[in-house]
């Protein structure tokens, strides 16, 4: 963009964000839970038309600049709706194949509904750190959980909110993840200096989170044993339930631990899922296919819906899969809001807002909390956690140089308010990949997440302090 044009003032700025914001919240209250099936795509393609117009014709913008941000806005998401067409694959081959089933059958009889919450946040925490990945967690050990804490009685948001801050922990202090090392790289830090500055925010807020779960647990009403073993009957009659099918998950996971990429692992895994299919399934794969033959069972499971019923209704809605078409409308809604983060770049309206955050700062504690409204900026204005890193790192980088502040002060912000805060926002990609996944909500999941609530405030109470935070020397 030439630097001579003129830019549109952070107010004219905010208006296609405000109308966007008004459309959702319109087509939210019009189609609730089926906001995601179309309404909010055409929410955010509006957005992008209202903000292309005046670009256009208030400032002078080329029809071909905005065609440009936005094309380069979807190049750079095309390996992750690929990793998302493949998840809806692992998902759908996992449950078919009686993984995530055995899954959940041993996990109801090893985790007491008591400690149910902390252990999940645990246990996606580890997997997590392990991975590298929050999606990778969450679409694999998570739905296991969730289902498992379904049977145990325990709402919906509570189970997703304790998968995602678990997940969400782990991807952010794991040396294997992508965002922990686009913060370092991005900021140029050194990756274990970020990672061990990280800890500083992380572990209070991780603590903090694990007292609520445990709380939340002790005073929860679950079901009685009878409602649980009748689960478990349930699962026993339907699927082969059998240690053997362990084998995949752990073929997954030493794939991960070897850092073969998550394309190749997440399609492997969901390949040997459907010979294990074949293996303990066949029924279950001849049932999908109307008796249409094992290999129509075994390909549905990757692309198609399947509906397993079962003599519990909560067990059937749970086994039931949607595949790569269930994740079709997320693709279609992160294509969107790709458009609009493209649009309002070329626009130059976010520059224009990203000025007026530096305006406010004028001590720690302003510019900690700037990055941190940044962060939380971009992440609802791009949709995308990738761009926000970059755009929050690229803009702030000089300006903690400039006021000798250490470079891991900015990293380690820019991961306490954009990578953990990215699930939260229903229209981010995070957002809409973990709600698609669980089958939950954002909106429902959200107050429960709170590890990624804190975390943003923890970084701002820690600047406040001043605890741990040097100036460089000259």
């Amino acid at each position: 963009m030439n630097e001579t044009q003129k830019y549109p003032s952070p107010i004219v700025s905010l208006i296609p964000i405000a109308f966007l914001i008004g459309i959702l919240v319109a087509i939210i209250n019009a189609f609730g839970t089926d906001a995601l099936s179309g309404g909010s795509q055409v929410a955010l393609l509006m957005g992008t038309a209202v903000c292309t117009l005046m670009g256009i014709a208030l400032y002078g913008r080329k029809w071909k600049a905005f065609e440009e941000a936005i094309t380069n806005n979807i190049k750079e998401i095309a390996i992750a709706i690929i990793i998302l067409l493949i998840i809806g694959a692992l998902s759908g081959t996992w449950m078919v194949s009686g993984v995530v089933p055995t899954m959940i059958y041993y996990g109801m009889k090893i985790i007491h509904p008591d400690f149910f919450l902390a252990t999940t946040c645990i246990i996606c925490s580890i997997v997590s750190i392990m991975t590298g990945s929050s999606w990778t967690t969450i679409a694999t050990i998570g739905v296991a959980l969730m289902g498992i804490g379904q049977a145990q009685g325990f709402h919906e948001g509570w189970i997703a909110g304790a998968i995602i801050s678990g997940a969400y922990f782990g991807d952010k202090m794991s040396p294997l993840s992508d965002t922990t090392i686009l913060a370092a790289s991005t900021t140029n830090t050194p990756l274990f200096t970020h990672i061990r500055y990280m800890l500083i925010t992380t572990i209070p807020s991780i603590v903090i989170t694990l007292i609520i779960f445990t709380i939340a647990g002790l005073m929860n009403e679950v079901n009685d044993t009878q409602q649980i073993a009748e689960v478990t009957a349930s699962l026993q009659e339907r699927f082969t339930i059998t240690p053997w099918l362990f084998i995949v998950p752990i073929a997954t996971g030493i794939m991960i631990v070897r850092r073969v990429p998550s394309i190749i692992t997440l399609f492997l895994s969901a390949v040997l899922a459907s010979v294990f299919a074949l293996i303990f399934q066949a029924p279950q794969l001849n049932e999908i296919a109307n008796d249409g033959g094992l290999f129509k069972g075994m390909m549905m499971s990757f692309f198609g819906s399947t509906s397993l019923s079962t003599n519990n209704e909560l067990l059937t809605e749970l086994v039931a899969t949607r595949g790569m078409s269930g994740m079709l409308n997320t693709i279609w809604l992160i294509i969107c809001a790709m458009s609009f983060g493209g649009a309002m770049k070329a626009a130059g309206m976010l520059k224009s807002i990203t000025d007026m955050f530096i305006r406010f700062i004028s001590g720690r504690i302003s510019l900690v909390s700037s990055t941190v409204a940044s962060g939380l900026f971009f992440n609802i204005t791009t949709a995308d956690q990738y761009i926000s890193i970059v755009l929050t790192g690229g803009i702030f980088k000089n300006i903690y140089e400039n006021n000798d502040y250490e470079s891991r002060l900015l990293s380690r912000t820019i991961e306490d308010s954009v990578t953990v805060t990215s699930v939260l926002i229903p229209w981010n990609s995070c957002g809409m990949t973990q709600s698609t996944i669980l089958n939950t909500s954002t909106l429902t999941y959200l107050p429960y997440c709170f590890f990624n609530i804190i975390s943003p405030l923890m970084s701002i109470f820690i600047a406040t302090i001043g605890y741990k935070i040097f100036r460089t020397k000259r």
